[in-house]
């Protein structure tokens, strides 16, 4: 459920209480399969649930690497092309994520602003 503060910030844009109700809601309020399709927006998303306020996930584009021979590899896959999840927290980014089974039960996911 979004809070009382998710919700005013919306009406302090000149919604009404009921369209800023429902805009909080959606943003704040969804489950694994909305926080995916958001994050395949390009946009971050989070969990209440997390310990840690900073931490997000965002998908990453573009991959490559440098191997222990020194040449640039760029990532590819058949399915998935080249993307993964990016777990950003406290100690970095960590990428190829993978959710736990709480992350993906949950029904406390949000988009998460700059």
């Amino acid at each position: 459920m979004a809070t009382e503060e998710q919700i005013q910030s919306f009406q302090a844009t000149g919604l009404t209480r009921e369209a800023s109700e429902r805009l909080a809601s959606k943003m704040y309020d969804m489950d694994f399969g909305k926080a995916i399709r958001a994050l395949k927006e390009g946009k971050k998303v989070a969990r209440k649930g997390w310990n840690g306020k900073e931490q997000y996930i965002e998908l990453a584009t573009n991959i490559s690497y440098k191997n222990t021979k020194g040449e640039i590899i760029n990532v590819e896959h058949q399915a998935i092309g080249n993307q993964a999840i990016a777990f950003v927290g406290t100690s970095g980014v960590q990428l190829g994520w993978l959710a736990s089974q709480a992350d993906m039960l949950a029904t406390d996911w949000y988009i998460k602003e700059d």
